[in-house]
C-alpha cells in the first residue's frame, strides 16, 4: 500500500496518477464504505468525518478490510495544522483521522508527502 499525504490542492491526486498509472480507477471517499476494487482511494479525511458522524471508527473499517486495501494507493489531505475547529465532529474527525494515518503509515510500503506537488518520500 501506498499512502500519499499533503495540504488542501497541493496535485496530490495529480502525483498518484503519474507515478502509480491508476486511470480512473478512483474512489472518492464520501460515506462510510470504500470501494476497494478501486486502485486508488482518495479524501479517506472525508470516509472518518462520515465514519465520526456514523459512531463508526475509522480504523477499525480498516482493519477489518485489509486484505482488500494491501496493494491500494490511500490519499489524505493533511488536516492537522491550524486552529482548532469549533464544531465538535470536525475535531473528533481530526483526532480519529489521526489515529487512522498511524495506523496506515506503519502498514504502508511507503509514505509520500506532496508540497506544490512535489513528492517527499517519509517512508
Amino acid at each position: 500500500m501506498h499512502l500519499i499525504i499533503g495540504g488542501a490542492y497541493q496535485g496530490k491526486l495529480d502525483y498518484a496518477k503519474e507515478n502509480f498509472n491508476i486511470g480512473d480507477s478512483i474512489h472518492i471517499c464520501k460515506d462510510v464504505t470504500i470501494d476497494f476494487s478501486k486502485k486508488c482511494i482518495y479524501n479517506v479525511e472525508d470516509f472518518t468525518l462520515a465514519c465520526v458522524r456514523a459512531g463508526i471508527e475509522a480504523k477499525d473499517y480498516f482493519k477489518e478490510h485489509s486484505d482488500e486495501w494491501k496493494d491500494s494507493i490511500i490519499i489524505s489531505t493533511d488536516i492537522f495544522c491550524g486552529v482548532v475547529p469549533i464544531d465538535v465532529d470536525i475535531r473528533a474527525m481530526r483526532e480519529m483521522h489521526g489515529r487512522l494515518l498511524v495506523y496506515l503509515t506503519k502498514k504502508a510500503d511507503t509514505v509520500t508527502r506532496i508540497f506544490c506537488g512535489l513528492g517527499q518520500r517519509l517512508k
